[in-house]
């Protein structure tokens, strides 16, 4: 069971902490959860929990929507120097590195920041009114906390040129029909949905799902990476424990007699 306190250190966030799960809603109903500094602090805390004890990462937002963009007002403001400092990409590439895999449950708009801190995520789940885009170039700005480069990865450059250059935004069925969400389902559902998929998750080898995400997310992957993720979970108990129960139960299921055979 986590040590971590919840509550009053939070304004802009509502955390849940569960054994293997951390859900974290985005919470600013009267600004469409735009993400300001102050969640950005926010989010950087639990990224720091994750750090110290992984655990999956359910993000999600309140009032129908995921979040409409960064906080325009202090975005405004911002010079040089803030974008120097990569204030938003700092946190979503944070996010993409946590140890256990993120879901993002996207309901309504995910518009800029929102957009691109969904991307950040390992998987999405959409509602039907979900929408992401990156009208950014129409503030005068670039997508620039990760949209230009992990976009095309995650649906091909033709798609994210749309997105990023033409200003095209991607409803729910077109981010599916495109694999930048794994499924659309009702509104009322989204969270139980997310749930569902992260227990699927959950059943795996935690330490195989940590190694594949570091193999997967590696710039560059090689073979030799597989190599020597494979070697330290071949040396686990975790292994040879999952693959003996495999091999039980295959074998009673070889052994049980067939109806027929039963009744004969």
């Amino acid at each position: 069971m986590s040590t971590h306190t919840t509550g009053a250190a939070f304004t802009t966030l509502t955390v849940e902490e569960r054994d293997d799960r951390v859900v974290v809603t985005l919470d600013r109903p009267e600004a469409r959860n735009a993400i300001s500094a102050r969640m950005i602090r926010e989010l950087h805390t639990v990224c720091e929990w994750l750090e110290d004890e992984p655990r999956f990462l359910l993000l999600t937002g309140a009032g129908h929507v995921f979040a409409g963009g960064a906080d325009i007002a202090e975005l405004r403001e911002r010079g040089r120097d803030q974008a120097l400092q990569g204030v938003n990409s700092r946190l979503f590439e944070r996010v993409r590195r946590l140890p256990m895999p993120t879901v993002a449950a996207v309901d309504g708009w995910a518009l800029g920041g929102g957009a691109e801190l969904a991307y950040a995520c390992d998987l999405r789940i959409a509602g039907p009114d979900a929408v992401f885009g990156n009208p950014e170039p129409g503030l005068g700005i670039l997508a620039a906390a990760g949209a230009c480069w992990r976009l095309p990865e995650l649906v091909g450059e033709s798609v994210a040129k749309q997105v990023l250059l033409a200003g095209r935004r991607l409803d729910a069925q077109a981010a599916l029909a495109c694999g930048l969400v794994a499924d659309v389902v009702p509104a009322e559902e989204l969270t139980s949905a997310a749930h569902r998929l992260i227990d699927r998750m959950a059943r795996q080898s935690a330490t195989a799902l940590r190694l594949t995400k570091l193999v997967v997310d590696a710039p560059g992957a090689h073979p030799v990476a597989d190599d020597l993720a494979q070697a330290v979970l071949f040396e686990g108990a975790d292994k040879r424990e999952r693959m003996t129960a495999f091999l039980e139960r295959g074998s009673a299921r070889s052994t049980t007699p067939a109806p027929s055979e039963a009744r004969s």
